[in-house]
């Protein structure tokens, strides 16, 4: 997909976030008053206009900041504008220019790219007057906006498609399988989708909670298109002290949300914790594809057999979603991470993948000959027909006589002989009963 770019960038707290979220429509960038709270580059789908475009919302740029999370902020920042079609450069209209924007603005103009200065925080007319200083800067006409009231927007947007280059696809494209990364901090989620794409795309440091928003990240595998969506770890409660963390939780459960196959990232040295089993059971509840990946697994010792007692104890701890395959990765090296790939083709055919009513009803009444519905009081369970109605994930509706028969144990027999015939490899199947008539 050879869509525009457009790339926001400005030193810390001018709003960029704020903007970010108020183009793409929903709340996707954290916004808070602390200076670095974006850190990576987060990428979202906008229009305006029915013209469709990427938009890059970057962490707050400090030039000459030598600590490591500002280094690698400047990092991702160069990277974003390397690959933008049109620059939204944002500075504060009521703080005026300071040495940061005119060193910013510096490095934009070398970039030759084309930059649009977008002067935020002017939300009444009698403060309009101080953009005029920004003309300093050597970026042309500033465009006066208040991202947190909304105002000067729509203006801002009809300017910036102006300069969307002619070859560029902007039509509407929705063929993207999207993936979330999920699993708790430091685990390696950020270091795989880093080696999947070949590039620094997600700050990797020790610093457990590097990643504070959910980053989606378009990628082509041969003929197979993805959304890779990285996100933050989920902690224990009780280690979520800071507002913006609360922030991350919850942008994670929405990046679970908005996918179609979680690949659950578990540390080799670490085995399963309570954690993964919590991060696991949100996506099993709410119907996603699922892939489980242990990552490091160049730093374990290696005996006869050691990947199969390793299996084991995940399949004994997450017994809940035993259909999820496992594939032993190292995002470091880069090893088994096509086998990934192939795993997540496999899994989308099985998430979409519909039975005809027809064979599905052939499984039921074969199923119940090897085993008799239960019963009781004298009632036995009748089961009359059954028919696919949905997928991501496939969902079954089977009419029955008494809801109250339908033990969980004999619902789990009707899965497993459904897998039998059809695998449904890394995906949920859920069940929907009802009695005849109703």
């Amino acid at each position: 997909m050879d869509r525009p770019v457009v790339c926001i960038v400005g030193r810390p707290n001018v709003g960029k976030s704020t903007l970010f979220n108020k183009i793409v429509r929903k709340r996707i960038a954290i916004t808070e008053d602390n200076p670095g709270v974006t850190r990576d580059r987060i990428y979202s789908e906008a229009e305006w206009l029915n013209k469709y475009f990427t938009l890059i919302d970057t962490g707050g740029l400090e030039p000459e900041a030598e600590e490591i999370i500002p280094t690698h902020i400047r990092q991702q920042v160069e990277i974003a504008i390397e690959s933008a079609d049109v620059i939204l450069f944002i500075v504060d209209g009521m703080e005026g220019v300071t040495s940061t924007d005119r060193d910013i603005a510096n490095m934009l103009r070398k970039s030759g790219k084309e930059v649009l200065l977008v002067c935020n925080k002017i939300d009444t007319k009698g403060v309009s007057d101080q953009i005029y200083e920004f003309y300093e800067l050597g970026l042309g006409s500033p465009i006066a906006i208040s991202a947190e009231q909304g105002l000067g927007i729509g203006d801002l947007l009809d300017e910036v498609i102006k300069h969307f280059p002619e070859h560029k696809d902007i039509e509407y494209d929705d063929e993207h399988v999207k993936i979330a990364i999920i699993g708790k901090p430091n685990v390696g989620k950020s270091s795989l989708i880093n080696n999947i794409l070949g590039e620094d795309r997600v700050i990797v440091t020790d610093i457990p909670g590097t990643t504070r928003d959910a980053i989606d990240t378009y990628f082509t595998y041969g003929e197979d298109k993805y959304i890779f969506i990285d996100t933050a770890g989920l902690r224990r409660k009780r280690s979520i002290f800071e507002k913006v963390e609360r922030y991350s939780v919850i942008r994670t459960l929405t990046a679970v949300d908005r996918s179609d196959i979680c690949v659950l990232v578990i540390d080799a040295t670490e085995g399963v914790s309570e954690q993964d089993t919590k991060i696991a059971g949100y996506a099993h509840d709410n119907g996603k594809g699922l892939i489980i990946a242990v990552n490091k697994w160049d730093l374990i010792e290696k005996e006869t057999n050691t990947h199969l007692e390793f299996e084991k104890d995940i399949r004994n701890k997450l017994s809940f979603i035993s259909y999820a395959p496992i594939v032993f990765i190292s995002a470091k090296t880069g090893k088994r991470v096509d086998r990934l790939f192939q795993l997540l083709k496999v899994v989308n055919n099985n998430i979409n993948l519909r039975i005809s009513t027809g064979v599905l009803n052939d499984i039921i009444s074969e199923a119940i000959l090897l085993s008799q519905p239960p019963s009781d009081k004298g009632v036995r369970l009748k089961i009359y027909y059954g028919t696919q109605v949905g997928v991501r994930p496939p969902k079954f509706l089977i009419f029955i006589n008494k809801k109250e028969l339908m033990h969980f144990s004999y619902q789990r027999y009707l899965e497993n002989q459904i897998r039998k015939y059809f695998g449904f490899d890394g995906t949920p199947i859920q069940f929907e009963f009802k009695e005849k008539g109703e």
